[in-house]
């Protein structure tokens, strides 16, 4: 019995190494598509995955205030779809536009206070509903194809729209105010899978706003804590091209 089980197990691994190995000596036989790098353009359609949080500075009146003890970011994650424009530079360098949509990913801070309030909880979160519409240009610098593999470095810049600023939930009074376009750099490093049909490129980029975002509120005891706040974002995509 022993002796039959551990022949069901070894021969279906083995076999499956086998056709492994058969596949990627075949995938990297065969060059599929090797003209693609000379098209003038072609486009794609990008899918992703971000985790977005708040850098900040601490304001004066955070160490004269006795009434908050513990101001920090938080980290959240969401989605990201988009379209993908690449055109040929030259032979290494791209010139590539991928507009982005970005659901979920809502910007929060979390606070520890001193003093409370009859009926407040000592610790408060600032949560701030983020849909955004992300306009990023960018080159691309290519490495030389090695059969149907490459590698690609990348940097631009990029403009970002707010779609929840004025949201209901975003024009609470209790709320820190931020601002509605925000602009910055992103930096990236990604890998080029050719198939028969399509360009396969899973991605890795930062994005990080160079806007202070930040809409002072005396009045706003959460707000009066901070004083420059910035939007960073690390975002992991695939990007599936013509």
């Amino acid at each position: 019995m022993h002796h039959l089980l551990r022949k069901q197990v070894i021969f279906p691994v083995i076999l499956f190494f086998v056709a492994t190995g058969s596949l990627h000596a075949q995938y990297m036989k065969e060059i599929y598509r090797p003209y693609h790098d000379d098209m003038t353009y072609y486009f794609g359609l990008s899918l992703g995955y971000n985790s977005t949080f708040l850098n900040f500075n601490r304001s004066p009146a955070f160490t004269q205030t006795d009434s908050i003890i513990v101001a920090e970011p938080g980290r959240s994650g969401g989605v990201t779809m988009g379209l993908l424009a690449t055109a040929r530079l030259n032979e290494h360098f791209q010139f590539r536009i991928n507009p982005l949509l970005v659901i979920g990913g809502a910007k929060y801070l979390a606070y520890t206070l001193k003093t409370t309030s009859p009926g407040e909880a000592p610790n408060q979160l600032q949560t701030l509903p983020a849909t955004v519409v992300s306009f990023p240009f960018q080159v691309k610098f290519n490495s030389d194809r090695i059969r149907n593999f490459r590698t690609y470095m990348m940097a631009g810049l990029k403009y970002d729209i707010d779609l929840s600023s004025n949201s209901t939930a975003r024009s609470n009074q209790d709320l820190i105010k931020l601002s509605r376009t925000d602009y910055g750099y992103e930096l990236g490093l990604g890998f080029n899978f050719y198939l028969p049909f399509v360009t396969i490129s899973p991605e890795i980029k930062i994005s990080n706003g160079l806007a202070n975002l930040h809409r002072p509120d005396p009045n706003l005891k959460y707000s009066n804590v901070l004083d420059r706040i910035y939007s960073r974002m690390v975002v992991f995509s695939i990007h599936f091209e013509d």
